[in-house]
């Protein structure tokens, strides 16, 4: 199916956030609507659903004007769309969630639930997507979750898909099993919208790319653009894709974990006696794959959740049983993986959440009453300082874009006298403009004397911040490494070898001759090393941990709504 946009225009108040858009998806063909946070690719894609209605323009489908006043009547015309926040019951098992609407039934209107879920297997089968359709839906990681979104999508018969941001949350293997699902689907017809900030994977999927900017298309490219390109067409300047930084200068110790313990919900060990210290002046970066502890690592850090043993100390001073905001007070600073869920309250004013750890301190509290207008010309000067896009500072920090909510919760942070930084996943679902100043921020803080711990699923990330790495897997760390290791040798850590073998593995890589291992294989660990129990010792303590056993293989951002 043929689609056609036509001079797409829509407005909130003031705020043009369509702005005469024109695009043409052809039959097959999979097309990136490639743009930073807010730049208005969300909204366009909400008036093509059905969401919201264009104040001009016209929608064709197949050269046939539709008018598509909601979701049903999109649907109906053969459009689909997969939400960037899961449109799913938790509570409901993946076959209901599918057939939601659409329930089979039998005699006397009882629902057919063997009928639903052959179906529901038969075009995962069909498509690769490898969904247990009796499951429960908040027993599912992410990406399988999503899984179940393209099912439901295409159980309603979509010629049309809308993916929002799709690999926002996903790990970098569920991102290519998306790509294989979507290469799928094109090759049975389907027209794929793919909707990304993320310069490298709409290089690797798309078969053309169209960047909108405030609202506005601003070029149409193929994805044989250079990143350079693709990021000035986004942004309206050149940017820095790389990250420049001083060599660091680490000072005393500043952040001391040792035996850190916690059990997880499932029963077993989410924390199994991680050991490190961060000094000040430097940037530790913790690697991982998402869900080997990092998440309870911050909670337990931040005094969230209670650990069973163990103690974390801030400049000597014992903070093992301490409550949040004794943390907070001792100089910890924080900026949550989930911004929206733990960084925020979305009700709240920018200058609310800005001084939200210290509203009830001196000089934004005047006894039992807030000085409002200490906390506004605070909050003005954090929003210049961080170049946060926003109208107002009484605009709700809920109606920004993921770029200028990042940036608020940094404003906040890093904005009162702190001592230890920790970063958790902090440019997730961020635009390369936005990836760029909040690691020059963080870079800028270690320069300033604090000590940094970077947690991030983004090797990438990892490899351009981090002063020294250490690996988790299973709840444990797994290794210590400089910042110029061998991806396959960091690799092989966060499949959970040990630090020995993983070290002599990527030695093995090195002077393999030509036909050799596969490096690519290897890094992900899916060679099946062998992984022994060993020892490993935080070069900046001197604290061993204990590796796991095993091998597991396995936004110039726009400030208002999209």
């Amino acid at each position: 199916m043929k689609l056609e946009l036509k001079g797409i225009t829509k407005r909130f108040g003031s705020l043009v956030a369509n702005d005469h858009i024109d695009l043409t998806v052809e039959q097959g063909q999979i097309h990136a609507l490639l743009g930073e946070n807010g730049a208005g690719k969300t909204t366009l894609m909400n008036v093509l659903y059905g969401l919201a209605q264009p104040d001009e323009g016209e929608i064709l489908l197949d050269g046939k004007p539709q008018h598509l006043g909601s979701p049903s009547n999109a649907i109906r015309a053969g459009i689909g769309m997969v939400h960037q926040h899961f449109m799913l019951v938790p509570v409901f098992t993946v076959a209901e969630n599918v057939t939601l609407g659409l329930e089979r039934t039998r005699a006397f209107g009882w629902i057919d639930r063997r009928r639903t879920r052959r179906d529901v297997r038969e075009l995962s089968e069909r498509y690769g997507l490898q969904v247990n359709p009796d499951a429960l839906v908040e027993d599912l990681p992410v990406g399988v979750q999503q899984r179940v979104e393209i099912v439901k999508a295409l159980l309603r018969e979509a010629s049309v898909l809308i993916l929002d941001e799709p690999t926002s949350v996903l790990t970098p293997g569920e991102t290519q099993e998306l790509f294989r699902i979507m290469r799928e689907l094109q090759a049975g017809g389907r027209s794929i919208v793919f909707i990304s900030h993320k310069l490298k994977e709409v290089q690797e999927i798309a078969d053309v790319v169209t960047v909108i900017r405030r609202g506005r298309v601003v070029g149409q490219l193929p994805p044989t653009a250079s990143d350079s390109e693709l990021a000035a067409l986004m942004v309206g300047r050149s940017v820095q894709l790389r990250v420049t930084k001083p060599p660091a200068h680490p000072g005393d110790v500043r952040l001391d974990v040792q035996d850190l313990r916690m059990a997880g919900d499932q029963g077993t060990a989410a924390l199994d006696g991680v050991s490190f210290q961060v000094r000040a002046g430097e940037i530790l970066g913790v690697a991982g794959v998402q869900g080997n502890g990092q998440t309870e690592l911050c909670e337990a850090l931040l005094g969230l959740r209670p650990v069973d043993g163990g103690s974390v100390r801030l400049d000597g001073r014992d903070l093992t049983k301490a409550h949040p905001q004794q943390r907070l007070r001792a100089g910890l600073a924080y900026v949550p993986e989930d911004r929206q869920e733990d960084g925020l309250v979305a009700g709240f004013s920018v200058a609310e959440n800005i001084i939200l750890d210290v509203f009830d301190q001196p000089p934004y509290a005047r006894g039992i009453a807030m000085d409002l207008p200490t906390r506004d010309r605070t909050a003005a000067e954090r929003v210049a300082d961080f170049d946060i896009r926003t109208t107002s500072t009484a605009t709700p920090v809920g109606t920004l874009s993921g770029g200028n909510q990042q940036k608020v919760i940094l404003a906040r942070e890093v904005g009162r006298e702190v001592r230890v930084l920790v970063a958790s996943q902090p440019t997730r679902g961020l635009d390369v403009g936005s990836i760029e100043f909040v690691h020059r921020r963080i870079v800028q803080q270690r320069d300033q004397g604090l000590a940094v711990l970077l947690i991030s699923s983004e090797l990438d990330e990892i490899y351009a911040l981090s002063d020294r790495i250490a690996v988790m897997y299973e709840g444990r760390i797994t290794g210590f490494r400089p910042p110029d290791v061998p991806a396959e040798e960091l690799g092989m850590l966060m499949a959970g070898a040990s630090d020995a073998d993983a070290a002599a593995a990527s030695a093995a890589v090195v002077e393999a001759p030509a036909g050799g291992p596969d490096t690519g294989l290897m890094a992900s660990g899916l060679l099946g090393v062998g992984v022994p129990t060993d020892t490993t010792t935080d070069p900046a303590s001197s604290t061993p941990s204990t590796p796991a056993d095993d091998q597991s293989p396995a936004d110039d951002d726009g400030g208002e709504p999209e």
